[in-house]
């Protein structure tokens, strides 16, 4: 009976012991779950590695998400006004038989802020894309009221072009992290296919620009070169947030944010002007 006792005791021993082990590991499994979500849940919060395009085009990881260089930063800024402003009647080749027989720009109907709609070019609509989303429905309406009609003329003795000849970009002077001002001076110049003639417009302009994440599209196999074109023009982690003239009374680098003020207040608003 004694031994009887003592193999139950030995038999209920085993089992606590058993079902105390069993329930110490259901915890641990349960922790370690919980511990994993956490881990998850902070990469899916935790934003991509910034990447910027350097001077010869390579693509690095930004050490800070709000450095560029500031050759980069010029580099923008040129490209970004020259796609905008350089008229040609015709779309941009995407192969070699469209180099040879480029096809006619139909335009791009967009709103104005004098609420009609006019056509815009379908270069200087993709290359709009490298403004702020909120400065870039503005802007896009005003350079539809400044492109003549005859751009999109397919009759060589009506039909116009222009051209934005920058003469100098000055360095970007910073003005905040991550936010840069760019001087530019330049000439948009419109010439008629018929007889060359020419009309020549100031163009000086102070462009604020500011670093951004660049997310890249991810369907890119199945992306159209319309769309291809468009990404393209955040590659750098950049975007132009508003334009102002630029004052050319003294020395760039000299101007303080006084002299600005008194210098845009002393020229006539413009439809670039924000």
């Amino acid at each position: 009976m004694v031994n009887l006792l003592k193999k139950r005791q030995r038999t209920g021993n085993i089992l606590t012991t058993f079902a105390i082990a069993t329930f110490s590991l259901h915890i641990l499994v349960l922790l370690l779950f919980i511990f994993q979500g956490l881990e998850i849940r902070q990469l899916s919060l935790r934003k991509p590695p910034n990447f910027v395009q350097m001077i010869d085009g390579k693509p690095i990881a930004a050490a800070d998400d709000l450095a560029r260089e500031p050759e980069t930063i010029r580099l923008f800024v040129s490209k970004t006004m020259t796609a905008m402003f350089n008229w040609s009647g015709n779309l941009p080749p995407t192969n070699f038989e469209e180099a040879t027989k480029p096809k006619p720009d139909l335009g791009i109907l967009v709103r104005t802020p004098s609420g009609g709609s006019q056509k815009v070019t379908t270069s200087s609509w993709v290359a709009s894309f490298a403004l702020s989303e909120d400065f870039r429905k503005g802007f896009v309406g005003a350079i539809a009221q400044i492109t003549p009609p005859e751009v999109f003329s397919t009759n060589p003795n009506q039909g116009m072009s222009a051209q934005l000849v920058i003469k100098r970009v000055y360095p970007p002077k910073k003005i905040a992290p991550g936010k840069w001002r760019v001087g530019m001076v330049a000439d948009l110049i419109q010439k008629k296919r018929g007889d060359d003639r020419r009309r020549i417009t100031t163009f000086n302009k102070d462009l604020l620009v500011r670093a951004i994440d660049y997310f890249p599209y991810p369907l890119a196999e199945n992306s159209t070169d319309l769309q291809k074109a468009i990404y393209s023009n955040r590659t750098e982690g950049l975007e132009i947030y508003e334009i102002r003239n630029l004052c050319l009374i003294d020395e760039y680098n000299n101007l303080n944010e006084t002299q600005l003020k008194q210098c845009e207040n002393s020229k006539k608003a413009d439809p670039f002007i924000k």
